[in-house]
């Protein structure tokens, strides 16, 4: 997109991705300079979805509970909520509001796409796990424009990033659990192929966390495909599980 409205690309596409953390995907933020500039754009895009769009679709009784889970769930994505845990966390801040409507609430912007839901699977007893789900952003901007801060937590922005993606290419993707272990994201193509995916902004740092990113990978025991994703410039393999670069894989538009 910087190509086609004749912007200058930085070379380093480290430097580019972590561009696009902070800016967004929204395509007319790039004709911005500044990113004051592009995240007013943004936030006014932003705005304009929950004043508008949500408004006119959805009858919200209580405007500022609605706004509370709303922060709530963009603060939060990547991490593994229930209503039970939303409800606890509104209350410790003083606001009350039933299941019901949280569920409700929720759902409002799942139907708006600002969240997609992801469930959690128990890959031994190979059922669904009610209740405890993550959340991703359709799109990192919502995070970045809402909060001053410009720390990169890495970690839940990466499985972002890669949850796109592959929704991109219609991919199924759940959350396994493989006893007190979670693997990242189980994915199913729209071929029917599976692969489980671990992603980590490093692996190199130590060989403790080397261990624990491949450690519930190692304890699947079927032939699928099986991958580390990070943002390694060194990549490695170990016991036939391929360790992969993101910014790489996801700009030659590879497949799981």
């Amino acid at each position: 997109m910087k190509t086609f409205y004749g912007k200058p690309v930085d070379s380093n596409p480290v430097n580019e991705f972590n561009s696009y953390i902070l800016n967004g995907g929204f395509p007319r933020a790039i004709k911005f300079d500044s990113m004051e500039s592009k995240r007013a754009y943004t936030k006014s895009v932003i705005d304009e979805i929950f004043q508008k769009d949500i408004r006119r679709r959805v009858h919200i009784g209580n405007r500022h509970a609605f706004e509370s889970v709303r922060n709530y769930m963009i603060n939060n994505f990547g991490a593994t909520t229930s209503i039970r845990s939303l409800e606890n966390a509104l209350k410790q801040s003083g606001i009350q509001i039933s299941r019901p409507t949280l569920a409700r609430y929720i759902q409002v912007l799942i139907d708006a796409k600002i969240l997609y839901a992801v469930d959690r699977f128990d890959m031994k007893s190979k059922r669904p796990l009610n209740g405890d789900r993550k959340y991703y952003l359709a799109d990192m901007s919502f995070y970045y424009a809402a909060n001053t801060d410009n720390r990169v937590n890495y970690g839940p922005v990466l499985e972002n990033i890669l949850y796109i993606y592959v929704r991109g290419k219609n991919y199924s993707v759940s959350i396994g659990r493989i006893g007190n272990l979670e693997c990242d994201f189980i994915m199913r193509s729209p071929d029917m192929e599976y692969s489980y995916v671990q992603v980590a902004i490093s692996i190199m740092s130590d060989k403790e966390t080397e261990d624990r990113e491949y450690r519930p990978l190692e304890k699947i025991r079927d032939n699928y495909k099986k991958y580390v994703a990070t943002l390694d410039p060194m990549l490695q393999k170990r016991n036939g599980i391929e360790h992969i670069n993101l910014i790489d894989f996801i700009k030659s538009g590879g497949d799981f």
